[in-house]
């Protein structure tokens, strides 16, 4: 029987023969009458085993999403065939993990002045795929509508995934997902929902506030049935689960299937791909995609929530909590070599969301998934996370305006192994040589991405590590901002390897490149190549090689990755322009002025946190 257009009920008969399946299916006898008289604009599919084959059963029963067995509550037989013939008959054609629900019909209760329930109950409990049972007389009409009710919220809100009723509790499944919704709707991360939390939840979910009286009355409630399911006022996750069980030993499982799938979820209680990916962005060449400020907003919330200590850092406890949403760890040991870390290698504020920015520029369907699993649309009553992500305009409008809005660029950082590749991407981190050496080599990442100023203007610089093979690069290595070749001055053979790659892939100028001295605290050592670095950077037009070193006392100095990121935003400038030290000074005393404004306002949001 197709309900709403949307699934299908099998009704079988449990009664002997033809004429009893006519009970169901068309005419009069013995005071019964036809179900689908009486089901206005829905379509019956009733089955009786006399009039169709083995196979022809076997075939409906696996395109039903929910079955309805009719006996005749005056025939003991009849039921007995519930148990003996249609039950098997129903589990042998359906998967073992997920039964079709079942209604039972006592049919023809008209006949009868007693109730057939004493004998269905404990068929009832054997079987934990039947989900209710409705007597029903198709002659006067009792029930009918119910039963049809019924078998529709046996679909639309089934037992089976929420509850247990041998054990009389929700299933493991049920649980995790409710836990889930706790931790979003916590916005304080104190372990309980006060009255405000309560609301949003209320409205989120069902569109309407709770009054004060209604509030104190759901607390009361589980104050009488549960032992720490309200504290400080507020609701548990002890007490949320309580109420969540008690709805569906109440049959009000309606109430817990809005409340899933409101934030996500499907019937086999795994969040929907239509959630987690709410459509596929296309992201047109010379494009790239951002974080929103709403979702930076969003994302800074989230972080304040787990951050406890108040150090603005997250420790491994701390972040493990936050991602206590997700079905999996996201962020693996390589992602505290990929961002800022504190002394004690725990991610701060700035690498929470330099990975963040990340993800969002690396893999921005992953992003959308991340933020799915906090629950950003429902948090941010936007209609999906892809609210969150801003698609940059084509790169060739901005060279044509001489102007960007993008805050994320990319430098892809070439050089000849052991140049000192490495080593450039973890001082840009503010690490140093003796805490580089401290680095677990299986835990290195070829990322590096934190912020710098250009002329005032925050932006973040990408920085990433490619594999020194010049024959196998391919498009996604050669796409960038900016290109840095890394050489090691100390070594005479290192520069060869820079040149030859500049002069097989960016010959043409579509990028700006910048070449890098690196190791410049050793013995400088004269290149076995037909130029000098400097002659090179002359002949190509290039500004001339920069001297780096992370074999420093304190952090390395950070004005290289401020050059890097003030070409990368204005590669319309001229090599001229580039090599004019006016031009560098100007960006060195902006970007050293807004750090130490940005600083000082840093410290004085966290006095105020």
């Amino acid at each position: 029987m197709i309900f709403m257009n949307s699934f299908a009920d099998l009704v079988f008969n449990s009664g002997e023969d033809a004429e009893g399946c006519q009970n169901i299916t068309g005419g009069r006898a013995q005071g019964g009458e036809d179900f689908s008289d009486h089901v206005a604009g829905q379509r019956g599919v009733p089955r009786c085993e006399a009039e169709q084959t083995d196979e022809q059963l076997s075939s409906e029963i696996s395109k039903a999403n929910v079955i309805c067995i009719v006996y005749a509550v005056n025939n003991k037989k009849s039921i007995e065939k519930v148990t003996n013939h249609w039950i098997p008959l129903i589990n042998e054609n359906t998967d073992k993990d997920s039964r079709v629900p079942i209604i039972l019909v006592g049919n023809k209760s008209d006949l009868v002045e007693h109730s057939s329930m004493e004998t269905i109950l404990p068929i009832m409990n054997q079987y934990t795929e039947i989900e209710t049972c409705v007597e029903c007389s198709a002659k006067n009409l009792k029930n009918i509508s119910e039963l049809f009710y019924y078998a529709q919220k046996a679909v639309l809100h089934p037992t089976g995934p929420l509850y247990c009723p041998e054990d009389k509790e929700m299933k493991p499944a049920c649980i995790k997902a409710l836990t889930r919704i706790f931790k979003i709707s916590d916005m304080g991360n104190d372990g309980i929902l006060n009255d405000n939390e309560l609301n949003f939840f209320q409205r989120t979910c069902f569109n309407a506030p709770l009054q004060a009286q209604a509030l104190e009355d759901v607390k009361n409630v589980v104050r009488k049935n549960v032992i720490d399911g309200v504290r400080d006022n507020g609701l548990t996750l002890k007490g949320f689960l309580f109420l969540h069980t008690l709805f569906i030993q109440r049959g009000r499982h309606e109430t817990t299937w809005t409340v899933l799938r409101r934030f996500g979820y499907d019937d086999d209680l795994e969040l929907h791909q239509d959630y987690l990916f709410p459509f596929t962005l296309k992201i047109p060449p010379g494009c790239t995609t951002e974080l929103n400020h709403n979702a930076y907003l969003f994302l800074q919330s989230v972080f304040d929530k787990h951050d406890k200590d108040r150090d603005c850092a997250l420790s491994p406890e701390e972040l493990k909590d936050l991602f206590d949403v997700f079905p999996y760890l996201p962020w693996g040991p390589d992602v505290n070599n990929t961002v800022c870390t504190n002394d004690q290698g725990w991610i701060t504020y700035q690498g929470y969301l330099s990975q963040w920015t990340l993800t969002t520029y690396l893999d921005v369907q992953r992003c959308l998934e991340y933020l799915g699993y906090l629950g950003y649309s429902i948090v941010s009553e936007q209609e999906s996370q892809a609210a969150a992500i801003t698609v940059t305009r084509d790169k060739k409008i901005d060279l044509q305006k001489k102007q960007t809005q993008r805050s994320v660029f990319r430098c892809n950082v070439f050089g000849d192994r052991g140049s000192g590749k490495s080593g450039f991407l973890q001082a840009f981190l503010g690490r140093n040589l003796v805490r580089q050496n401290a680095i677990n080599e299986e835990h290195v990442s070829y990322y590096a991405i934190s912020t710098t100023y250009v002329y005032g203007q925050e932006k973040y610089l990408l920085l990433h590590e490619v594999v020194p093979d010049i024959d196998v690069l391919s498009d996604a290595e050669l796409t960038c901002d900016i290109v840095c070749l890394v050489y090691d001055s100390s070594n005479p053979h290192s520069f060869e390897y820079c040149a030859r790659i500049f002069k097989h892939y960016f010959l043409d100028g579509k990028a700006p490149c910048m070449m890098i001295a690196a190791k410049s605290d050793l013995q400088e050592a004269r290149q076995l190549y037909a130029l000098s670095p400097l002659e090179f950077c002359r002949a190509h037009k290039m500004p001339p090689p920069q001297g780096f070193t992370c074999n420093t006392a304190d952090a390395p100095c950070r004005d290289i990755y401020t050059k890097l990121a003030t070409m990368a935003m204005h590669p319309h400038m001229t090599q001229a322009d580039l090599g004019s030290s006016t031009f560098w000074l100007k960006a060195s005393v902006g970007a050293t002025m807004f750090a130490v404004l940005g600083f000082a306002m840093y410290r004085m949001l966290l006095k105020q946190r």
